[in-house]
């Protein structure tokens, strides 16, 4: 069972499990970017439950026969969801992570559960001093500072105390900065203005590609450009987190999943610049940066690596050859 199987990460989630031979069970509530079609819906090994992951008799009931149950679901968006939604990204999250943890604890006891892969994120590393970051530098450094990274610190807590108390085994996954195809304008009634260009909670790589395709120059980004980031393909991440999920070697573990590659947000916008606008000259203006979005996040790898195999080797280049095209489409149909 995969929760919030409809959206971003969740699609590469679900689409490789499929690949895979799995049969998989989706949920999700659509909160995010209402109803949207995928590939595989049709697919005669997936079902989708349209319901909300806040359900606990709902989620009980649909984890009762499943082996694995990967939670992904949670509100999420791109650094001005850190601010624009701080309560609800706590409050929300929180639920939906108790519910979640309260079915697959009686799943695992009274069904055939094995284990929770949950989903957490290199924002537990908000607060970092020192880099790369490695597995238990999260339990070092002071926590959070954002209510997102806090609660995603919190995911984590929930996973080990769900095993402390009541042996529910577990894997906590860290993606970095995924990037792919799938991003939609998120619903909501805050919409971020960036220079001549609205924006909806997105991420920086499928924002700035939206920015420049609808012709802003020059092309806005926020502070000097100087944050570091680590973006990494979903398609990798998903392939890590079903590693990750069956592998029993991951059994109460935790892991950074990521690409080795570290970029800054003045290069990635150089990049996207360079492969819509070839040889036009880059013109940035540099906003206000916001108070949260954190300067440095560059992962270690090596356990991943050296446990599980996990490689996260596609290119920049070629996750944006896929991104760029399909950005475009959705906004030529309307969508973004």
């Amino acid at each position: 069972m995969v929760s919030g199987s409809a959206g971003f990460i969740g699609g590469y989630v679900v689409e490789e499990l499929l690949a895979r031979g799995y049969a998989v069970l989706g949920i999700d509530n659509y909160s995010k970017y209402g109803p949207v079609v995928k590939s595989y819906d049709q697919h005669p090994d997936y079902t989708f439950i349209q319901g909300d992951a806040r359900d606990v008799e709902l989620m009980t009931k649909l984890l009762m026969d499943c082996d694995h149950f990967i939670a992904g679901a949670a509100l999420i968006g791109g650094i001005s969801y850190f601010h624009a939604y701080a309560y609800d990204l706590l409050a929300t999250n929180e639920r939906i992570m108790a519910s979640q943890c309260d079915a697959a604890i009686t799943a695992h006891t009274n069904g055939s559960l094995k284990k929770v892969t949950y989903l957490s994120s290199s924002m537990v590393f908000e607060s970092a001093e020192h880099w790369p970051s490695t597995e238990g530098d999260e339990r070092k450094i002071p926590p959070p500072l954002s209510s997102y990274g806090f609660q995603k610190l919190a995911v984590e807590y929930f996973a080990k105390a769900a095993w402390d108390q009541y042996q529910l085994p577990y894997t906590i996954i860290r993606p970095f900065n995924c990037v792919g195809i799938g991003e939609g304008r998120a619903l909501g009634d805050v919409e971020i203005a960036s220079g001549n260009v609205t924006l909806a909670m997105s991420h920086v790589v499928p924002d700035l590609v939206q920015k420049i395709v609808k012709g802003q120059d020059p092309l806005h980004i926020l502070g000097q450009g100087n944050q570091i980031r680590h973006y990494t393909y979903g398609g990798d991440l998903a392939k890590g987190i079903i590693e990750c999920m069956a592998s029993d070697a991951a059994h109460n573990n935790d892991f950074n999943i990521s690409t080795p590659e570290s970029t800054s947000v003045r290069e990635l916008a150089e990049v996207i610049w360079k492969k819509i606008k070839g040889d036009t000259p880059l013109n940035l203006i540099h906003d206000q940066a916001y108070e949260y979005d954190v300067q440095k996040r560059v992962p270690d790898i090596q356990k991943a690596k050296n446990i599980l195999g996990i490689q996260c080797n596609t290119t920049l280049d070629t996750m944006l050859d896929e991104v760029i095209p399909w950005v475009t489409q959705a906004i030529n149909d309307g969508r973004l």
